[in-house]
């Protein structure tokens, strides 16, 4: 986008002269975009367990995916407490529509990772199809909330430097 169209409007330049670092770092770098990894793994590996279990038919993919479905779940949920930290204490953060675009996919595939791991708890033998389908829409859920996160990064610099002298 042309930097000229941005400063002719007076929203967008005063939106872009807030503070976009991060709050919540470790020697400079921001803990959500750390943390988020682990989540976005296992919702995949989940998937691919769902899909050995139905071509394989091994308890052994039930047992696997109860683990990979629960470390999903317990990881989103600490790396969404990291993001909502960012999203409420920073206001470069909080003004902006991709933030919560990003923040309401984000939840939303907590939430089906919960589900997904419920389903395993409960009744692991109730995996096909259920466990697999809610395993599809998790997988479908991640890449739009990644694909937030990435605008938030890549066209919105939100959390790449902590401090101005960086």
């Amino acid at each position: 986008m042309d930097e000229t169209a941005n400063t002719a409007n007076p929203v967008i330049s005063k939106l872009e002269e807030k503070d976009v670092s991060s709050a919540v770092a470790v020697a400079g770098h921001p803990l959500h975009a750390m943390s988020v990894h682990f989540p976005i793994a296992l919702v995949f590996i989940t998937l691919a367990i769902d899909l050995l279990y139905w071509w394989s038919g091994d308890p052994f993919w039930l047992r696997a995916g109860l683990w990979s479905a629960g470390g999903a779940f317990f990881s989103g949920m600490a790396a969404g407490a990291v993001g909502t930290v960012e999203l409420l204490s920073v206001a470069g953060i909080r003004e902006r529509v991709a933030s919560w675009a990003h923040a309401i996919a984000a939840m939303m595939l907590i939430a089906l990772a919960g589900l997904n791991w419920g389903l395993r708890v409960t009744d692991a033998a109730e995996i096909l199809p259920h466990g697999l389908l809610v395993s599809i829409l998790a997988a479908v859920m991640t890449g739009m909330a990644g694909w937030h996160g990435g605008k938030l990064i890549f066209d919105h610099g939100i959390g790449l430097m902590v401090t101005a002298k960086d």
